[in-house]
């Protein structure tokens, strides 16, 4: 028996891809570090990008040096490594030195504009530019 999947269908060309990336989110399971996504509203006659998000994580405990943004093909990928003090001696340890990579999808287009550290929170500013309309005319060749 085969496996049916919402991309098999032949009108969907070209979407392998696009399921492979559905299955890896789907398994993703770690919850850590929290996050909230936010759509930001445009300024009232703005003609500036279509789309504008905002991505922040709560990174407390976490410097700068401690944290790195990077865009790896369609992926946004934020990594955080805290290194143990060695020196210190804990008498209770509820704090944990840990480390811990959260991955986003990003869709065609989309761009990472900004990322700030503030108060235990990373903002990353994303945008998607309007797409310009394109329609192109196949020429048919007929052949005797």
């Amino acid at each position: 028996m085969t496996r049916m999947t919402p991309f098999s269908n032949p009108l969907l060309l070209g979407f392998d891809s696009m399921e492979k990336t559905l299955e890896r989110v789907a398994k993703s399971g770690d919850s850590y570090p929290p996050y909230n996504i936010e759509r930001i509203r445009a300024d009232e006659g703005e003609d500036g990008p279509a789309e504008k998000l905002r991505i922040t994580l709560a990174v407390a405990g976490f410097g700068e040096q401690d944290l790195e943004v990077a865009t790896e093909e369609n992926q946004l990928v934020v990594r955080g490594r805290q290194a143990d003090d060695e020196d210190r001696e804990y008498l209770h340890r509820g704090i944990a030195a840990r480390q811990f990579q959260r991955v986003f999808v990003l869709a065609d287009g989309m761009r990472v504009r900004s990322a700030e550290l503030k108060n235990g929170l990373l903002s990353i500013d994303l945008d998607r530019p309007r797409p310009e309309r394109m329609v192109r005319k196949i020429n048919i060749s007929v052949r005797d």
